[in-house]
């Protein structure tokens, strides 16, 4: 594993992964931008989806393996941990107007 292309975020939680083959971390994989037909099979069959030409930032859900076999590609740049966005489901107190 290539612990200087992993974000803080992610090498803490690869330290508490219970099951290293569980797909359960959600990263962004940022490559280079022009990606040759071995990388792209790479990133596939991971289970990467959207990977074209010229794109050089990827999403996905990850192992730590997998995410250590990224890490050892010289044409991944680094790998960012992906937050999970959830709504925010909150009333906004705005004062009322009184006329």
């Amino acid at each position: 594993m290539n612990y200087q292309k992993l974000d803080a975020a992610i090498a803490t939680e690869l330290n508490d992964v219970q099951d290293p083959q569980e797909t359960s971390l959600g990263v962004f994989i940022h490559t280079e931008p022009i990606l040759d037909s071995a990388a792209t099979a790479v990133l596939e069959s991971l289970g990467v989806s959207g990977v074209t030409t010229g794109k050089d930032i990827f999403t996905a859900t990850l192992s730590p393996n997998a995410i250590s076999q990224l890490s050892e590609q010289p044409w991944v740049k680094y790998l960012k941990r992906s937050q999970q966005l959830r709504l925010v489901n909150r009333r906004i107190n705005t004062p009322k107007l009184g006329v």
